[in-house]
């Protein structure tokens, strides 16, 4: 298993996962697995990183939006944010593009979950490879990796 799957079992919360078949030449990760799933893009979020003010942190936001890297930066207190490179992405968390897990990374980094969230009773996310979706109750996200909910997308 994955180091996404492996923490989400020794926190011992809630979870499922869902596989399916990656296609290599998907142009969004993200819109591939929820239509491969067959779920609405509203219970899918995307895990990225960005760096505010120079300081990693994670961010995730339905598949179907963009992240507000205004809305980010301010949430972290900081004055500038910008998308990590992906090489920076995929050293900072161990996971591969596509692949980026919020939970199971190499460091723990502050991690901001979108408000829209809140409205889902469960959100599906990567579980560390493409293809692996592991699907849970926001505020068990928040739990186990000490993050926040705040607005990240602009309606």
């Amino acid at each position: 298993m994955t180091p996404a799957v492996n923490a989400a079992k020794r926190a011992k919360v809630a979870f499922g996962l869902h596989s399916y078949e990656h296609d290599p030449k998907a142009p969004s990760y993200g819109l591939e697995a929820a239509q491969a799933l067959n779920l609405p893009v509203e219970r899918v979020f995307k895990t990225l990183l960005a760096l505010v003010d120079g300081a990693p942190v994670v961010a995730m936001v339905p598949v179907a939006h963009q992240l507000d890297l205004k809305c980010l930066a301010r949430a972290h207190g900081g004055k500038k944010a910008q998308m990590c490179p992906a090489d920076k992405a995929q050293r900072l968390t161990g996971y591969v593009l596509g692949g980026i897990s919020p939970l199971g990374q190499k460091k723990r980094l502050p991690l901001y979950l979108d408000s829209s969230a809140a409205e889902q009773a469960e959100i599906f996310m990567s579980a560390g490879r493409r293809g692996l979706e592991i699907a849970m109750a926001p505020r068990d996200l928040l739990a186990l990796t000490g993050g926040k909910m705040v607005a990240l997308v602009r309606d």
